[in-house]
This record gives structure tokens, sequence and C-alpha cells, in this order.
């Protein structure tokens, strides 16, 4: 009996998708020096059938950064009214932590945006721009949490590059060359150690502890 239409939709769906997890896999790894042939054999399917879903590589590639820029260089914010600045503060700090631990494959990719000098300019202008927007966000949450008093005083801006180069160092070294498993990888405590005043960086919910243990 011939496949339904639906069958059929079903299974170019799972076909690409395996093919964007195989590429996802293997340009982190390899960058732009991948080549469709690679990703085919890591999706177990023909050349042929990769190029049926994209038309080059560059497409493939630019599918998936552009998800990875989407998706990867932020964390959620917790902006319901129900934590304070510092909790908030904290929050997104493991969640930044924690996905980098998690989906390392989208922060290796997005290293390769950033360092290839053959990546498009509209895409690096892109991942530049998101950059950017979460530096700034980040920073704003940091000032909050300085003027309740539940971050560290020193400077936004140097608190912010800090943050920063500690969550870049992660996702470098979760490639597989670094050899970095998860007995390694950091806990987001020893981030939050250097962001919040001691005593502030129990976790979510820590700060509230923390003011009725002072008596504040």
């Amino acid at each position: 009996m011939p496949r339904s239409e639906e069958e059929n939709e079903r299974i170019r769906a799972a076909q690409q998708m395996a093919i964007l997890a195989a590429a996802r896999t293997v340009f982190a790894r390899r960058g732009l020096a991948a080549t469709i042939d690679e990703v085919a054999a890591a999706a177990g399917v023909s050349h042929g059938l990769a190029y049926r879903y994209f038309a080059s590589k560059a497409e493939l590639f630019r599918a998936l950064a552009e998800e990875a820029l989407t998706a990867g260089t932020g964390a959620p914010d917790p902006a319901d009214g129900t934590r304070t600045p510092g909790e908030r503060v904290s929050y997104v700090l493991r969640a930044l932590v924690a996905n980098r631990r998690d989906h390392p494959e989208t922060f290796q990719l997005l290293s390769h945006v950033l360092a290839d000098p053959s990546v498009p300019a509209d895409l690096m202008a892109l991942a530049e721009r998101r950059g950017r927007e979460f530096r700034s966000r980040l920073r704003e949450l940091i000032t909050a949490g300085q003027a309740s008093g539940e971050v560290a005083d020193d400077d936004p801006d140097q608190l912010v590059t800090v943050i920063a180069a500690c969550l870049d160092g992660l996702g470098r070294l979760t490639q597989p060359r670094r050899g970095l498993g998860d007995a390694a990888f950091p806990s987001a405590e020893i981030v939050l150690r250097m962001v919040m005043k001691p005593g502030w960086a129990a976790g979510v919910g820590g700060a509230e502890r923390n003011r009725q243990g002072s008596g504040r």
C-alpha cells in the first residue's frame, strides 16, 4: 500500500531533523571546514538526500548558526516580581552555566561563527548584535543587584566582562578535543562567588533565607 502524504511528511521531517542533528555535531567540531559528505555520513543518509534538504553547506551552517544565536546566547530572565534582583542574577547565571554544560555543541558552533573569517558578514553582525544585547541585559541585572546590596560593588562593566569571559571559556572547554567531562565541569557556585556578596550566592530563594537569618 502506498504511503499517505502524512506519512511521507513525517519521514521527511525525521530525515531533516537527523541531518540537522548530525550537522550540529560535525560543524561544532570542524566549523566551516566540515563537508556535506561528513554530515551525510554522520546522519546515516546519502550525499544526495542531504542536498535535497539543504542546497549547500553554507545554507546548512547558516540554519544552525541562526538557531544557536536565537536560542543559545542568553538565559531566561525571571522578571516575575517574586525574586529579588540578586536572586534574578543567581537564577540567570546558573542557567547560563547549565546551558554550556548541557548543550556544548551550541556554544562550540557559536565559537566558530565568531572566529572564522569566512563566516558571512551578516551572520557575524547578527552574532555581534546578540552579544551586545546579552551584555546589556546582564549589566542591568547586575546594577539592580548592586542597588539592592546583593551583588558585589565592583564596576558593573568589569563584572559583565568577567562573567562573559568565564562563559566563553566554559563553551570552549567543552569542545571534544579538550576532554572536559561532566566531573570536571565547574559548578555555577564558583562563578556566583565572584559576583555575589558573601552570603548571597545560596541560589534562587537564598537571598530571602539570608535576610531572615540575619534579621534584615
